[in-house]
Parts: C-alpha cells; structure tokens; sequence
C-alpha cells in the first residue's frame, strides 16, 4: 500500500474545494476543511489561503513608493516579514521575494552584468536561478499559483472531489434537520393551543397556562369568599333571617364606630399586645442579670480556688530588730516635738526659762541622758619641753598673750593650697596643645601643609652622583640637604603603606630651634626684597626651571 506524504503543488481542483469549503465553514474551522483535501493539512490549508487564495491579497506589480517602502521598513525591522507585510499591504513572502529580487538586481548592477535588454533580462536570469531542479521539493508551494488539471485525474482525486461534493451540497446537517423539525413541530402545536384557547374563550370558557400558586386569588377568573353550595336540595328560608339578622348587626356597629379593622376586633388586644412585649422584656432583662450575678459568683469560686493553691509566702528575716523600730519612732517624735517648740516659741528664752516650761533644754537632757556611758580607753601624750623650741618674733605682728591662737597671717602662709583637678587638666591640656603646635612649626613646610608625599622612597635613586657632579657646590649641598630631608621625614613620619628603599644607613634630621630657624626665614624674606618682591622671586624661580629641568625626588 503506497504511503502518501501531505503537501505538494496545489492543483486548481484543490482550489476550488477549498474556496467552497470556506464560504460554508468560515476562517477558524481549518481542521474541518483539511478534512475535505485527502492530500492537505490543517496548517497548509490556512497557508494557502493566507498567501494566495484571499481575495485581499494584492497581485498586481510593486510599484516605486512600495519599493522603497519595503527597503525602508526592512531596514528598521530586518527579517521581521510578518510585521513588515501588513505596512506595506502584501503577503510576507511577496515582500520577501520582492527584498530578495530588488537585492539581487542591486548586486548586478554594482558588478556590471546588466544585459543590455535592461532589468527586465537581468530579472528573468534571477528567476531562472531560482527555479526547482529536478527531483527537488518546493518548500512553499502554497505562494506558487496552481497547477493546471489533468484530462483524466486520479480515483484519489475522483473520490476526494465526490466527496466534498456530497458533504458542501448538503448544507444542513443530521442535527440542524433534526432541530428544524423539532422548531417546526413546536410551532405547530404552540398555533393548535392557541386556536383553541380562542374558540374556547368564544364559547365563553376561559382556560389557563399557567399553574395558579397556593393561596393565590385570579380575580379575573375566581369568585372571591364563595361558599360552593352542597350536593343535593337545599333549604334557604333560614339562610334569609340570618343574613337579615347579621346585615342589622353590621349596619349598627357600622353606624357607631365605623368601618374600621380593630372595630372587629378585641378593644383591648393592642393594650394586651404591649404589655406581652414589655412582660417580655422585663423577663429577658432578668434572665441577663442572673446570668452576670452567676458569673460573678463563678469568677470568685475561682480566685478562691487559686489563692488556695498558691504556697505560703516565705518573707527573710528582718534587718531591723522592735527594739530598733522604737528606739527610731521614739527620735522622729521627739524631732516633730523640737520642731514645735521651734516654732512656737518665737520670744524670750528658747530654753524655757520666760516661759516657764520644760522647752528644749528638758528635751535634751532627756535625749542625752538615753545615750551610753562613755567607756574612756584612750590615752593624750603631751609633748615633752626639750621638743619645743621658741619662737621669736621677727615680724611687725604683735605677740598675742594667748599661746593657743595663732595669728592669721601665720595660717595664710602656712596653709597648703590645693588647686582644683579640673582647672589643673585644663591648663596641662592648653600646655600641650602650645607644645604640638610648636613642635609642628619646627617641622618642614610638606608636614606643616600636609601636602602630598610618595609612598616609595628609594634613596639611591632621589639624587645621583652623576647629576651632582653637573651641579655648582651650592645648589649640590641644597640637593643633599633637600634630599636628607625627605628621607628623615619618612622616617620620623611615616605614611600608611609606604616604603623606603635602601635606607639603612639614613639618619634623621633634628629638627631647628626655633632661634635658627627664624635667622633662616628672615634670610629669605630678605633676599625676596633684594629681588623686588613676592611676584618677582617667583618669576626668577619659573625662569630658573625652564632653563634647567629637574626632577622631583621619589618620581
């Protein structure tokens, strides 16, 4: 059994199975309309109509605003084909065809192999390149028109045509007929009920279609409060006196208190009805407050039952012994009491004596008398009259009789005065600060700056030999100096992650006294006045560096 592989050149009978099976299934049943090409997918289908069969599809020849359209857009967005296709109004394969071709045409012109029967040649010979060898499969034969119909086509073909022949003609199916008889069969009836629900109504009977609820009244078709007679002969003659009796029971209710609802009715229900509600609520106001007098007789139960369980509070000994308590109760009394007779007591004799009472003096003596007696265990040692030497009075201050007191003066003088710590740290602490501050001055002028400085010294390299011998003796003994004094700044002063390199026989510079190195400053003060000022030194030393080029040391 020969094996088929979907796809291939599209005939026109395949064309015109598919424009039917469209018109009938619409765009979005693809699945349905393959199902009528034995040799097509799905997806092919759909690609055929999309790239050849839609009659939107414009297929006429580009003209020059397209071009340059299509070259532009391509540009902005390369190889985006599906984007391109609807700015420019064609398919994505016309607009990459017609890339490829405006390409191809550029690149022959560019090599010179333009016929001379112009681009329409130089177009041919590109076709012509690009047209299938023998034995290869196209690989987009849905953008390729159709292929003509054979004289005699296959039993496949035969088949496959009869077939959607059979399935497009009936443009109904087994449902829809189904449900078309059904409708029609609905409406049939729906007319007989209809006509005959008028014919009964002529005839004076009316019917229903719908279901009356429970305890609905149609007031249209009903009787309202009708008493169906019973089954049988009746009597009415008592019937009449009855209602002849209730009609004067009504006509004189109704001429006394009205035709009103609650005339019907017990004159006190209302009253008896409000009563109910607050009886009501006097109960649900009681039921609340027991239910809170429980709770409450509840929540004590409870605490009870905890503090019962709790273990017994076990407090240290006390600090203080009762004899202490007294002793100290007994000394605040007597304070308030001092307090008092302070108080009062504002003329005469504060011990009493005008007033005639005890006073303060009782209460000390009290006071005094609680007190222990002294026990006197200790010992005076005089001095002895060889250690004494006189004195003589050598100053203007006369000599009191009195050997006890000393004069003032004497005390003055001989009194050590202690000066306060605070005022002390403060003034060692402003010493210091003067002496940082004079230390730095006697530094060089790159610390004093706190200019930059480098951080790898070597010290054969700062100044050589060579370079010295050019130099005149003075300018070579600055150089050294110069030269000392940086290294003897990196060593005192060192710099985070800095280096000094073959220093071992460096030795620091002490630093000037302050004597020197004001002679030092007021020599260069002057020999900047000898040059006529600030701006003329400093126009010497900018004349003298262009002469001569020097390097700075550690660089």
């Amino acid at each position: 059994m020969p094996v088929y592989i979907k796809g291939g050149v599209w005939t026109n009978v395949e064309d015109e199975i598919l424009r039917a099976a469209i018109a009938k299934y619409g765009l979005n049943q693809w699945a349905r309309v393959s199902s009528l090409l034995a040799r097509k997918t799905a997806k092919q289908v759909k690609a055929r109509w999309n790239e050849w069969l839609d009659p939107a599809i414009k297929k006429l020849e580009w003209s020059r605003e397209e071009d340059e359209r299509l070259l532009h857009l391509a540009k902005l967005m390369p190889t985006q084909w599906r984007t391109i296709a609807p700015i420019v109004g064609r398919t994505a394969t016309q607009c990459l065809e017609r890339y490829q071709k405006l390409l191809d045409d550029a690149e022959a012109i560019e090599s010179g192999e333009l016929s001379l029967s112009g681009p329409g040649g130089e177009a041919y010979a590109a076709d012509q390149i690009r047209k299938l060898r023998p034995g290869e499969i196209d690989p987009d034969p849905e953008t390729k028109p159709a292929r003509p119909d054979a004289i005699d086509m296959d039993e496949d073909e035969k088949e496959m045509l009869s077939e959607a022949r059979a399935r497009l003609a009936n443009t109904q199916g087994k449902k829809a007929k189904r449900k078309d008889r059904e409708r029609l069969l609905e409406e049939g009836r729906r007319l007989a009920i209809l006509q005959k629900r008028r014919e009964l109504k002529q005839a004076g009977i009316n019917v229903k279609l719908f279901k009356k609820n429970r305890n609905e009244m149609d007031y249209n078709a009903d009787i309202p409060f009708e008493h169906k007679p019973a089954v049988g002969f009746f009597d009415t003659t008592g019937e009449l006196a009855e209602n002849s009796a209730d009609k004067a029971r009504f006509d004189a209710r109704t001429r006394e208190y009205g035709t009103r609802r609650k005339d019907t009715e017990d004159p006190n229900a209302s009253h008896k009805r409000r009563q109910q509600q607050r009886d009501e609520g006097k109960e649900a106001e009681e039921a609340e407050r027991q239910a809170i007098i429980r709770a409450e007789r509840l929540q004590k139960v409870q605490e009870q039952e905890q503090i019962s369980k709790r273990r017994k509070l076990s407090l240290p000994a006390p600090q203080v012994s009762a004899r202490e308590v007294d002793e100290i109760i007994r000394i605040g009394k007597m304070d308030a009491q001092l307090e008092e007779i302070a108080e009062g007591e504002e003329e005469g004799d504060i011990f009493g004596s005008s007033s005639g009472g005890g006073g303060i003096a009782e209460l000390l003596k009290t006071g005094f008398s609680n007190l222990p007696k002294p026990k006197n265990d200790f010992e005076l040692v005089a001095p002895e009259e060889d250690d004494v030497e006189p004195t003589t009075n050598t100053s203007k201050t006369p000599v009191v009789a009195d050997d006890d007191e000393v004069p003032l003066e004497t005390q003055l003088e001989e009194a050590e005065l202690e000066e306060d710590a605070g005022e002390r740290e403060r003034k060692i602490r402003e010493i210091n600060k003067k002496e940082e501050y004079r230390a730095l001055l006697r530094r060089s002028t790159v610390l004093q700056r706190n200019l930059p400085r480098p951080l790898i010294i070597d010290t054969t390299k700062l100044i050589t030999p060579a370079v010295l011998a050019t130099l005149d003796p003075i300018q070579a003994a600055i150089a050294r100096e110069y030269c000392a004094l940086v290294v003897s700044d990196a060593l005192k002063y060192k710099i985070p992650n800095g280096r000094l390199l073959n220093a071992k026989d460096s030795k620091t510079v002490p630093d000037l006294e302050d004597a020197a190195k004001k002679r030092a400053v007021k020599t260069i003060a002057d020999e900047v006045a000898r040059l006529g000022g600030h701006d003329e030194f400093v126009e010497a030393c900018m004349a003298r560096l262009d002469e001569v080029k020097y390097t700075l040391p550690g660089l």
